[in-house]
């Protein structure tokens, strides 16, 4: 999921742990058939979409076109399948061991791609502070 914001952060407690100005919010989930090959995807396609607005005011322009900076974080909820019953089930989500080289894949592909990347912390509780600008939310599938 990719919010366009004017700011986010992520915070652990008391502490701050990733913060960015105006860019891209990115809530990135993993599920069990996904690799290295889907991060990368991700990562790029996150960094060429065009969700920023040209000097007409149409969206035209590219996360790297803009300048904007990246905040990462890993999201296993995404994957919550709510389709039987109220609870939701995580039987998509794939495992911590397998995720987290895969979010952090994501994380440098950007960074290798030129993108100025925060992050949030992995199976930490998390705080996510943000403002979404337009509101502009997407949901990438790759």
């Amino acid at each position: 999921m990719v919010q366009r914001v004017a700011r986010a952060r992520v915070s652990v407690g008391d502490e701050e742990v990733g913060a960015i100005g105006p860019g891209l919010c990115v809530l990135v989930g993993v599920t069990h058939t996904d690799g290295e090959a889907e991060a990368r995807k991700l990562a790029d396609k996150v960094w060429g979409l065009r969700v920023f607005d040209d000097d007409d005011g149409v969206m035209n322009v590219s996360a790297e076109d803009a300048g904007a900076e990246v905040l990462v974080v890993s999201q296993f909820t995404l994957y919550g399948d709510t389709s039987r019953g109220r609870r939701p089930s995580w039987i998509a989500a794939a495992r911590p061991e397998v995720a987290e080289p895969l979010v952090e894949e994501v994380v440098a592909a950007l960074r290798a791609l030129g993108a100025s990347v925060a992050t949030g912390r992995f199976r930490a509780d998390m705080q996510v502070d943000l403002v979404n600008d337009g509101p502009v939310t997407l949901v990438l599938d790759v």
